[in-house]
């Protein structure tokens, strides 16, 4: 038997980690969750993997139509893209308690995609504090590595294991999990082109990107995606990173081959959840920015160090 998480109650926010073993374990604990939320009445999204989908839809049988679906390797291929989804399925229903599942790590990410996707469970901690809603996030014991399953106990406040919801011995701090998740970054390979900025060198930057990934096999639209983010980063450099910065240039090969840029500069990130909420339209700067560079590009690395800022923004490329 699965327990099922008691609904979020008037400000409460609710977030398991719910351990599976297979599939049919998987099917009955979210299953069992989803149900109990359409029997209810209350919202529900959920999104997993492509593959989870069909099971699941299948074994809610008529109940299936009043949850939204989405295919989370989709939506958070870069992680740093989800948790606004899930802030905009809430404010939906900003009088109601909703119900999430939300399963962004699975296996055959890489390492990068781990890292970022577990700042951003830790991140659902502090942007959904005060907010009745529950988050269920599936973890899959077999086919995940025992360092990401001890993140998951850290980022979590309960877990669901063998059928039982206790509350996790290890959960930290959401600063504390994403301070560590700033470690340092490997160093590219050769090929690497560098290009040095400062204030009035903006329309540069651009002309230097345009031209380097002309010679890559981004295609059009894309190319000008990559354009587009790394003015976004430089922007900030020059407004909030002391002025000046340092773009690197880059191809990577096999799986997962594409372009990287990276932008380096003296600044500091005051909010870590800046980009990866939905700016605000009455704000002034709202880290729109940010914001605009998750949505173009298919991974965003972020580190926040003693030494500075950096971004590194990935795209595939055919």
């Amino acid at each position: 038997m699965i327990t099922v998480p008691e609904p979020a109650g008037p400000g409460a926010f609710v977030h398991p980690a719910l351990f599976y073993q297979d599939l049919d374990a998987y099917v009955a604990g979210v299953g069992s969750f989803v149900g109990t939320a359409v029997s209810a009445g209350e919202p529900v999204l959920v999104a997993v993997p492509g593959p989870h989908l069909d099971p699941l839809r299948e074994s809610l049988g008529a109940s299936a139509a009043a949850v939204t679906w989405t295919d989370m390797t989709g939506l958070g291929r870069n992680p740093g893209r989800i948790l606004a989804a899930l802030q905009d399925f809430a404010d939906q229903h900003v009088s109601r308690p909703v119900r999430i599942v939300g399963e962004p790590i699975w296996p055959g990410r890489s390492p990068a995609e781990v890292l970022e996707a577990t700042r951003h469970e830790a991140l659902i901690n502090t942007a959904f504090a005060g907010r009745p809603a529950t988050i269920l996030c599936p973890y899959d014991t077999q086919g995940l590595a025992p360092e990401v399953l001890a993140d998951a106990r850290r980022t979590h406040p309960t877990l669901i294991e063998g059928g039982t919801d206790l509350p996790s011995p290890a959960y930290t701090d959401a600063a504390r999990v994403s301070a560590d998740c700033d470690r340092p970054l490997p160093e590219p390979g050769a090929g690497t082109h560098r290009f040095v900025y400062a204030h009035g060198g903006l329309a540069e930057v651009r002309d230097h990107a345009d031209a380097w990934a002309r010679g890559t096999a981004l295609a059009p639209a894309r190319r000008g995606d990559l354009v587009l983010a790394v003015s976004e980063a430089a922007a900030n450099s020059l407004s909030h990173g002391g002025g000046k910065g340092t773009l690197r240039l880059w191809t990577t090969s096999g799986p997962g081959a594409g372009v990287v840029a990276e932008i380096r500069d003296s600044g500091r990130l005051a909010d870590p959840l800046a980009g990866r909420r939905r700016p605000s339209l009455a704000s002034a700067n709202g880290g729109r920015g940010l914001w605009m560079i998750h949505q173009l590009c298919d991974l965003v690395e972020v580190r926040a160090l003693d030494d500075g800022f950096t971004l590194r923004l990935h795209m595939a490329t055919p």
